[in-house]
């Protein structure tokens, strides 16, 4: 299938010279990008070349397609039930296991589909999932169905607390947590075996845990020298609050990434998702070895994770370390919309630090697409618009409120517009997203079953009575 979009308004190349082309052409052959370039260029150069079909780009600008680099598909059900006063730990101990102690496969598999139904909507393409309570196949199903891009795993954890706080089932503590980091290593390498690369490679599976208190050392260490051994990568939450920080320092005399990093633990293909509470030493560790950040900023401002009080995300980005953007799950950030993530880090560190040149427009577009695919280390086929990458792309409507007028459409793309200016979503060279829906779901009936199976989610966990701990002591001691 060949295909020429021409006369495109605008281009965002997000190449290595942050290239913007006003009237331009994409050539796509199959799922790749054959030629992009000026339209004149493109034209003189396929004179007489016969196209299966011919798109007409005007009042159009193309974009890569956004990489979320950390969320949570199997939570994407506990979206507006959380408060908005809770901390990370008594988020994640009193309201996300309860939670997680309570969904089934069928559950994940719906949410997963409405998670990524959002995610297509608003121009994603490709993202970083935490992974399944179950198994992986269960994402994979959705991904299927929609033709999305998608890294996920077998979430693992192998350090429950000696007594269960309220919520928390025995069933549960069977399928999250393992008896031990060996145990959870073997099914993880068994997990990335069978589904890494399905999909006609739209589909990567990593050996990700956890991480954080309900991980032992030995998981967080054997899971990066795992993830190694078998070429893929490691994700995990790690340094995601000054509460945690303070913790790790009282037990172990040093904050989470320095005591990750003693052990060896930290490498090239680990992602860890949050880092918020790391010091000036820390950043420079990162940088050294090579080891990736996930920031979430929605999750940041709702759970007051410290990202403009004590985060060093401007600090890491100049000393080189790769910081993609991540929605995190919905019951932490509210969404699944990347655009928003990458306007509010446009802005936050600008007002944080009284600095409006310390994070630019530029900045904030590459780490939601090919600082994202750096992260997910995928940016050889995704991340820019560029000859024999895939052909994975959001086309904006621009005869839409939000574009009109527009002088700088940098500006204008990351400051202005928002996922309802999305007209198309692409991957593969495929239109995911066109004329107001996604392809290949009944989007009426993912709502109402996803409405069905949260409601029922919730009362089971109990999450609708208001005893619900607000504040947690959990792992602060013994283990």
């Amino acid at each position: 299938m060949r295909t020429l979009i021409e006369q495109l308004d605008v281009a965002f190349l997000v190449d290595a010279k942050d290239t913007i082309l006003r009237n331009a052409s994409v050539v796509i052959e199959d799922d790749r990008i054959a030629d992009i370039g000026s339209s004149e260029k493109v034209s003189r150069q396929h004179k007489g070349s016969k196209f299966d079909r011919v798109i007409d780009g005007r009042m159009k600008a193309i974009c890569p397609g956004f990489v979320d680099s950390h969320v949570h598909l199997s939570e994407t059900l506990s979206r507006a039930v959380f408060p908005d006063n809770l901390n990370t730990r008594a988020w994640v101990f009193h309201w996300a296991k309860p939670f997680y102690a309570c969904i089934t496969q069928e559950d994940e598999y719906w949410g997963a589909l409405l998670g990524i139904t959002e995610m297509l909507r608003g121009g994603t393409t490709c993202f970083l999932d935490m992974g399944s309570q179950y198994d992986p196949g269960i994402v994979v199903r959705a991904m299927e169905k929609t033709g999305i891009r998608g890294v996920t795993g077998r979430h693992a954890a192998d350090n429950p607390p000696a007594e269960l706080p309220r919520g928390w089932t025995q069933d549960m503590v069977h399928h999250h947590f393992f008896p031990d980091a060996q145990t959870a290593l073997k099914e993880l390498e068994a997990c990335v075996r069978k589904y890494n690369g399905a999909l006609d490679g739209r589909v990567r599976c990593w050996v990700n845990i956890e991480g954080k208190e309900p991980c032992t050392l030995e998981l967080h260490v054997g899971a990066r020298k795992l993830a190694e051994e078998l070429g893929v990568g490691t994700t995990y939450h790690l340094a995601t609050s000054i509460e945690e920080a303070k913790v790790c320092e009282g037990k172990y005399g040093c904050w989470p990434v320095s005591r990750i990093d003693r052990a060896g633990g930290l490498g090239n293909n680990l992602v860890i998702a949050h880092c918020a509470a790391v010091q000036d030493e820390e950043v420079n560790l990162l940088t050294r070895r090579g080891t990736k950040v996930a920031f979430c900023p929605c999750s940041s401002f709702k759970l007051g994770k410290g990202a403009t009080a004590i985060g060093k995300y401007p600090e890491m980005i100049a000393a080189g370390v790769e910081v993609g953007l991540g929605t995190d799950g919905v019951a932490a950030a509210g969404n699944m919309n990347l655009m928003r993530q990458m306007l509010i880090f446009a802005g936050m560190f600008k007002d944080a630090r009284l600095k409006p040149d310390i994070v630019l427009a530029r900045q904030a577009l590459r780490a939601a697409t090919i600082e994202g695919a750096k992260v997910l280390q995928w940016d050889d086929e995704i991340g820019s618009l560029e000859i024999g990458k895939k052909a994975d792309f959001v086309l904006f409507d621009l005869d839409h409120i939000e574009w009109t007028p527009f002088h700088n459409p940098l500006q204008a793309l990351v400051f202005s517009a928002s996922s309802s200016s999305v007209a198309e979503t692409w991957v593969d060279g495929r239109r995911c997203f066109a004329d107001g829906k996604v392809q290949g779901v009944d989007e009426r009936e993912v709502r109402r079953k996803a409405r069905e199976l949260a409601a029922a989610a919730v009362k089971r966990a109990g999450l609708d009575d208001e005893s619900v701990p607000t504040t947690t002591t959990l792992y602060n001691s013994g283990n």
